[in-house]
C-alpha cells in the first residue's frame, strides 16, 4: 500500500465536543476580502488534516477549534476572565480567527481550552506540538508551566504526560508576546502599519495545535539524506526516552509520481538508534519537477516481531549542483542536467486568514495553480509555510527556494550590513538552523536564502558557509539583491521592472531574484478600494499581458546571453494593497489565461539560446547616430528621409542622472528623433534557423522603433537598464542584407529621461539539440 497517500489521513480521536450553542454562534469578523474556500471553514473542520506528512502516526488529537481568548497588559499575569472566542489556528489579526484585532508590543495574548484524555491512551506518553506560534510561547496544562518557545515559524513539542490529571478534563492554558516591527526577531513582511510591500501582522497561534500519544521510548525525528549519484538513501533516526540501545529498522515500501507506482526492491537497513543507516536502491528514480517520484519510507523502533513504535515517511531522490554547460557557462543543475529554474514570488498571505491558509484545499490550490502556469519553481519570501505546503511541493514538483524571514533593521544597497547585537544575531541564528532542520527533508527544496535584500543583513560571509556546510545538499544564496558578497553558490540581483542579470562567475551561477511587479488591480477583488500599489500599473489586462510577454522574451535573451540561470518573477498572488500578483488576492482571477503563460514558459526550459550583436548599442563603446529634438518632416522614419541637416553625435542621449543610463549626449527636451544607418549580415533578413534578429533597448519613457519604415516595437513607460524586446514580424521581414536605416522616437514626460538601441540575434538550438 502507498503510504505517501496513506498518512494523510491516520486516525484522529475527537477529545473535546464543542457547545452547540458556541459552534453555531461563530462567525469569522468582516474583512476587506474573502476567498472561496475561507466561506466553508467552521469551528468544526478548521484544518483537519495531519499537519506532519514526513513523520506519520495512525493515532493523533488535533487541537483546532474554538478556544477562549483575552488580550491583556503584557505584565498581567493569567486573566480571571476571557474577552471571547477565537478559532485556532487563525491568528489573531485575521478575519477567519473570528477576532480581528491587533496585538500591541505592550500587551500579551492569552488562549484556553480543555481536553480529555483517551482511556485507551493509558501508560504511553503525550506530547502537545504546535505548528507555529508567532512569537514567544509560555505553555502551562493544569496550571503546571510545561514550557517556553521563541520563535514565529518553527514547530515546537512539549511532554505533558507528567502535568495530566487522572479521570479529568485537563485545562491548556496558552500565553503569547509578538512585538512585530518593533523587535528583532525574525518577522518577514509582517509590520504594525502596512502598507506597500508590507502587510498585516500574524500574531499568536497560526498553525495546527495537536496531541499525540506515543509509547515510552520513542521515535522523536528522522533525517533523511539523499545521494542519486549513488543510488542511496541515508536515514538517521533519533529516539527519545530511553531508546539509545535498540534497534530502529528503515525500509522503502514503493515509489509513486503522480499517478505512476513502481515497486521497490531494497533491502532494509538496521542499526541503534543515533546511527546512520544506508539503503541501496538499484532501481533509482529521481524525483524531477516532471516525474517528482517519491519513496514510501517505513521507520520501525524495536524487534521486527515486538515493534516499539513505528512512523511513515516518504523522500526524494534529487541533487542539485553548480556545473559548466557545453559553453563552459556556470549553471544549476538538477539530478546532474542544467535545469533553468523559473518562478514567481510567494508571499504565502491569504485575506482571510492571513499567514494561515483557511484550507488545506487552499494550500494546494496555489502550487497547481503555479505549476499549470508552467512554472517550475518558486521563491517563498521571508516567510516559512505549515509542512503540509512543503508535502504539496514534494508531490507535484514545484522546486522551492527558501527564504530565512527577515527581521531587525535594514541597510540600504551598496552599503554592506549592519551590526546586530548579541541577542538578536542569537535569534537569528537559532531560527535559521531550526529552518534547515524542520525542513530537511523535503526534497522540493533546493536553495536556502540567508537573508533578502539588505533587510536584517549581517555577517553575510559566515552565516553563508555556515549555512553551506551544514546543508551541503542544497544551494545556498548568500543574499536575494542588493548587497551581494563573494560566497555562496549564486550572484543574486534584484531588478524592477525589467529583467537583468548579473554575470555568471566560475564558482556561482547568475540568478535573477525578483523582477516584474507589474499591477492591475480589478475591482470587487482588491483590498482597498482604491490607493493599490505596483512597480508599475496598467488598465487592463491585455496591456498587462503585452508587458509580461516583452519582458519573457528578455528573460530568455537573458538564459543565452549571459548565462543567466533562474528567475523570479514578482508575484505569485496580489496582497493586501500590492496589486501584482498574476491572481488577484482572492484567487478567484487569474489576470493572464494559463493557455497563454505555460507555453510561454516551458520555452525558457529549452536549451540556452546563443545572442549575437547584429548592432551594437552605446552601453560599452559609443556609437553615432543623427539626431534632432525638432519635428522632423513626414517619413522620417523611412530608409529614404534626408538627414543630413540633422545633428550627429553618439548615444545614449538623455539626463545623466537617469538610472542605469550610459549618457554620452545630454538630451532633457520632451522629445527625441534619431536615425542610424548600419549593415546587415547575409542572412539576417526575415527569421531563419541561422538569425532572429531583435532589439536590445534602453529607454526612459515611451519609445516607438522602426526598421527602414516599419514599426519594429512600440514601447511604453521605462527601463532601467538595457533590455531585449522581440521585433515585429512585419519589421523583420523588412530588413534586408545591405544597408539599413533604424529610426527611433522617444518622448519624455518627467523624471529621468534615456534612450539608446541596438539588435540582437537570438538563435535557439535545433530542435532535438
Amino acid at each position: 500500500m502507498n503510504t505517501v497517500r496513506r498518512f494523510l489521513t491516520p486516525i484522529a480521536f475527537a477529545l473535546l465536543v464543542l457547545p452547540a450553542a458556541a459552534a453555531d454562534d461563530w462567525k469569522p469578523a468582516e474583512g476587506p476580502l474573502k476567498t472561496r474556500w475561507g466561506k466553508q471553514v467552521t469551528p468544526s473542520n478548521a484544518l483537519p488534516e495531519y499537519p506532519r506528512p514526513q513523520m506519520v502516526r495512525k493515532t493523533w488529537h488535533n487541537l483546532n477549534g474554538l478556544w477562549d481568548y483575552a488580550i491583556r497588559a503584557k505584565d498581567e499575569s493569567r486573566p480571571q476572565s476571557f474577552d471571547g472566542q477565537i478559532l485556532v489556528p487563525f491568528p489573531l489579526e485575521s478575519a477567519l480567527s473570528g477576532v480581528m484585532k491587533r496585538l500591541d508590543q505592550d500587551q500579551r495574548l492569552w488562549y484556553r481550552r480543555t481536553f480529555t484524555v483517551d482511556k485507551s491512551w493509558a501508560n504511553q506518553r503525550l506530547l502537545l506540538h504546535f505548528g507555529a506560534v508567532d512569537w514567544q510561547t509560555t505553555v502551562w496544562v493544569n496550571g503546571r508551566e510545561i514550557g517556553k518557545h521563541e520563535g514565529g515559524y518553527d514547530p515546537f513539542t512539549f511532554d505533558v504526560t507528567d502535568a495530566l490529571k487522572p479521570d479529568a478534563p485537563q485545562e491548556l492554558l496558552v500565553a503569547v508576546w509578538d512585538p512585530t516591527d518593533r523587535g528583532p526577531q525574525p518577522r518577514g513582511k509582517q509590520v504594525s502599519k502596512p502598507g506597500g510591500i508590507y502587510y498585516t501582522p500574524t500574531s499568536g497561534i497560526w498553525q495546527t495545535v495537536w496531541l499525540e500519544p506515543v509509547p515510552q521510548s520513542y521515535i522523536a525525528s528522522l533525517k533523511i539524506v539523499p545521494d542519486l549519484d549513488a543510488k542511496k538513501v541515508r536515514v538517521t533516526v533519533r529516539c527519545a526516552g530511553g531508546a539509545d540501545d535498540q534497534t530502529v529498522t528503515v525500509k522503502v515500501t514503493g515509489a509513486a509520481a503522480g499517478d505512476q507506482k513502481a515497486d521497490i526492491k531494497a533491502a532494509p537497513a538496521s542499526g541503534k538508534a543515533g546511527a546512520e543507516l544506508t539503503i541501496d536502491l538499484a532501481e533509482a528514480r529521481a524525483w524531477s519537477t516532471d516525474e517528482p517520484w517519491l519513496y514510501d519510507l517505513s521507520v520501525t523502533l524495536g524487534p521486527a516481531d515486538r515493534p516499539v513504535d513505528h512512523v511513515a515517511s516518504y523522500f526524494g531522490l534529487r541533487k542539485v549542483s553548480l556545473g559548466q554547460d557545453k559553453e563552459g557557462v556556470t549553471r544549476i543543475f538538477l539530478n546532474n542536467q542544467p535545469l533553468f529554474m523559473f518562478g514567481p514570488l510567494d508571499q504565502g498571505f491569504w485575506p482571510d486568514g492571513l499567514y494561515t491558509a483557511p484550507t488545506d484545499e487552499a494550500l494546494r490550490y496555489d502550487i497547481e495553480i503555479t505549476r499549470q502556469m508552467g512554472f517550475n519553481m518558486c521563491r517563498k519570501h521571508v516567510k516559512v509555510e505549515p509542512a503540509r505546503w512543503y508535502y504539496w511541493c514534494d508531490k507535484l514538483g514545484l522546486l522551492v527556494w527558501q527564504d530565512m524571514p527577515s527581521g531587525d533593521a535594514n541597510v540600504a544597497p551598496g552599503k554592506g550590513q549592519i551590526k546586530r547585537s548579541e541577542h538578536s544575531a542569537r535569534i537569528y541564528e537559532r531560527e535559521l538552523k531550526a529552518l534547515i532542520d524542520n525542513l530537511h527533508n523535503s526534497p522540493s527544496i533546493v536553495m536556502w536564502v540567508v537573508f533578502n535584500e539588505g533587510w536584517g543583513q549581517f555577517d553575510t560571509e559566515r552565516l553563508t558557509r555556515w549555512t553551506k556546510q551544514y546543508d551541503s545538499t542544497r544551494l545556498a544564496n548568500c543574499a536575494s539583491g542588493w548587497n551581494d558578497f563573494p560566497v555562496g553558490d549564486v550572484h543574486d540581483i534584484h531588478h524592477y521592472p525589467a529583467p537583468d542579470s548579473p554575470n555568471p562567475e566560475p564558482h556561482r551561477a547568475a540568478v535573477l531574484g525578483e523582477y516584474g511587479g507589474l499591477g492591475l488591480p480589478l475591482e470587487g477583488h482588491t483590498w482597498l478600494g482604491k490607493n493599490n500599489w505596483g512597480y508599475r500599473s496598467y488598465a487592463d489586462r491585455d496591456s498587462l499581458a503585452e508587458a509580461y510577454f516583452g519582458f519573457l522574451f528578455g528573460v530568455r535573451q537573458l538564459i543565452g546571453k549571459p548565462g543567466m540561470s533562474a528567475a523570479v518573477y514578482t508575484q505569485t498572488t496580489d496582497v493586501e494593497t500590492e496589486v501584482n500578483g498574476l491572481l488577484t488576492y482572492d484567487r478567484e482571477v487569474i489576470k493572464i489565461p494559463t493557455e497563454q503563460l505555460a507555453p510561454a514558459h516551458r520555452k525558457l526550459y529549452l536549451p540556452p539560446p546563443r545572442v549575437e550583436t547584429l548592432l551594437p548599442t552605446s552601453r560599452d563603446e559609443a556609437h553615432d547616430w543623427r539626431y534632432t529634438t525638432s519635428q522632423p518632416g513626414k517619413g522620417w522614419e523611412k530608409s529614404d528621409f534626408d538627414d543630413s541637416a540633422w545633428k550627429q553625435a553618439p548615444a545614449g542621449f538623455g539626463a545623466r542622472e537617469t538610472p542605469g543610463a550610459r549618457v554620452r549626449t545630454e538630451w532633457t527636451t520632451p522629445d527625441i528623433w534619431l536615425r542610424r544607418t548600419f549593415t546587415a549580415p547575409a542572412g539576417a533578413a526575415g527569421k531563419s534557423l541561422s538569425h532572429d534578429p531583435n532589439l536590445m533597448v534602453h529607454h526612459d519613457e515611451d519609445a516607438e522603433i522602426y526598421i527602414n519604415g516599419v514599426l519594429a516595437a512600440k514601447l511604453s513607460g521605462y527601463t532601467t537598464g538595457y533590455n531585449a524586446y522581440a521585433m515585429r514580424a512585419e519589421a523583420r521581414n523588412a530588413l534586408r542584407e545591405g544597408e539599413n536605416v533604424l529610426a527611433v522616437h522617444c518622448h519624455q514626460t518627467g523624471g529621468g529621461q534615456y534612450i539608446d538601441v541596438g539588435l540582437i540575434d537570438l538563435i535557439e538550438a535545433p530542435a532535438g539539440k
